[in-house]
């Protein structure tokens, strides 16, 4: 089982610490979610840095909110970063849940989803090196691998899940082992009817703490704030997982659950916590 990090938002000038630690402990990814409207750094920024400051982890975007940024630039940006890193970036695409993200940049929330995947045809047909359109020929630079990064999809609705199938090369799934189970199982049915090769690569993420009581609480508050536009944030936070004992055992549900993947994902900004995390495992 591969084990990732997921990084904190509260405060960009301590991601070097947090990837420098990983790079050098047993994780595989660094993960990064997106928001606009929000006071977090830009996922592909940041990942660009902490890819220059690490030199085997792989970067991920968790998810980046694709329907916010012109298609054309994304495609650009992220074959970019993916050639620079050797193929280290993985991007993980969702629509996003929040209307402000969506208004401070003029889309519409109602086509969002629509739109996600007319994106998604434009950037595999630049990635693979054909030209945008009439008018406009290709947009290099050509990714490190064939066709494109690696693409994960977010989300929980059946559209969301059937465009793994479509589109991507695996699904991201923030999710607990008692419903990840069934997400899996609906996207392995959509894999199979699109008759697509091979399996999907199924990547769960858990929401963790590891530490003394202040970096628990600290934890908590950001992911409370975070999760308030839900109305969900008191049951979410009290879902996150503080142990080593609870970290182990989720991560051997969603290993018996058929995960490629595990990402933990840190909102406390003690970067401490790494090492931590790296003697659970």
């Amino acid at each position: 089982m591969n084990v990732g990090i997921g990084l904190p938002i509260g405060d960009p000038t301590t991601l070097l610490t947090w990837a420098r630690h990983a790079d050098a402990g047993p994780f595989s990814t660094l993960g990064l979610l997106d928001r606009l409207v929000y006071d977090n750094p830009e996922p592909l920024v940041a990942l660009s840095v902490l890819a220059g400051a690490t030199s085997r982890i792989r970067v991920q975007t968790e998810v980046l909110l694709a329907p916010l940024r012109d298609t054309a630039l994304l495609a650009k940006q992220t074959a970019t970063l993916d050639r620079m890193t050797g193929g280290r970036l993985v991007l993980g695409l969702g629509i996003g849940g929040r209307d402000d993200d969506h208004r401070a940049t003029g889309t519409d929330p109602r086509t969002r989803g629509r739109r996600l995947d007319e994106q998604m045809a434009v950037m595999r047909r630049l990635w693979s090196g054909e030209p945008y359109g009439e008018g406009a020929g290709p947009i290099g630079p050509a990714p490190s691998r064939p066709g494109g990064p690696e693409v994960l999809f977010g989300g929980f609705k059946p559209a969301a899940l059937e465009r793994v199938a479509r589109w991507g090369d695996g699904f991201l799934a923030a999710a607990p082992p008692s419903w990840a189970g069934g997400l899996f199982d609906t996207v392995r049915g959509f894999w199979q009817e699109h008759g697509r090769d091979g399996e999907p690569r199924l990547v769960a993420q858990v929401n963790v703490a590891l530490g003394p009581q202040v970096v628990i609480d600290d934890a908590r508050a950001a992911m409370h704030a975070y999760y308030t536009f839900t109305g969900m944030a008191d049951r979410m936070v009290a879902a996150m997982l503080t142990t080593p004992a609870e970290i182990r055992e989720a991560i051997t549900a969603f290993t018996d659950l058929g995960a490629d993947e595990v990402m933990l994902y840190c909102y406390g900004l003690d970067p401490a916590q790494v090492d931590r995390l790296a003697d659970v495992l």
